[in-house]
């Protein structure tokens, strides 16, 4: 696959950020969150490499798992390759 613009790596990005944001409002109310930041970072010196990281902070009263941070990243990485996976096949 080509490298991927810096357009394409914005759009990525913002799916990821839609994904793992849904993924995380599906198991707790907005009210409980407190903070909430996504990063993605793309390498494309060989081959495609990207990174997810969740940062979620939760109010103390919150029962949601602690693991809710890595579900989302997950979610979103999971975005991204089905999103990358249809670039592909249009290019």
């Amino acid at each position: 696959m080509k490298k991927l613009t810096d357009s394409q790596m914005e759009s990525l990005s913002e799916a990821a950020a839609v994904a793992a944001e849904n993924h995380i409002f599906s198991k707790v109310s907005k009210k409980e969150i407190l903070d909430l930041e996504l990063r993605v970072e793309f390498n494309q010196d060989n081959g495609l490499d990207v990174d997810v990281e969740v940062e979620l902070f939760l109010d103390n009263l919150c029962t949601a798992e602690g693991n809710l941070a890595d579900e989302a990243a997950q979610v979103a990485l999971d975005e991204i390759d089905k999103q990358v996976e249809k670039l592909s096949k249009s290019s």
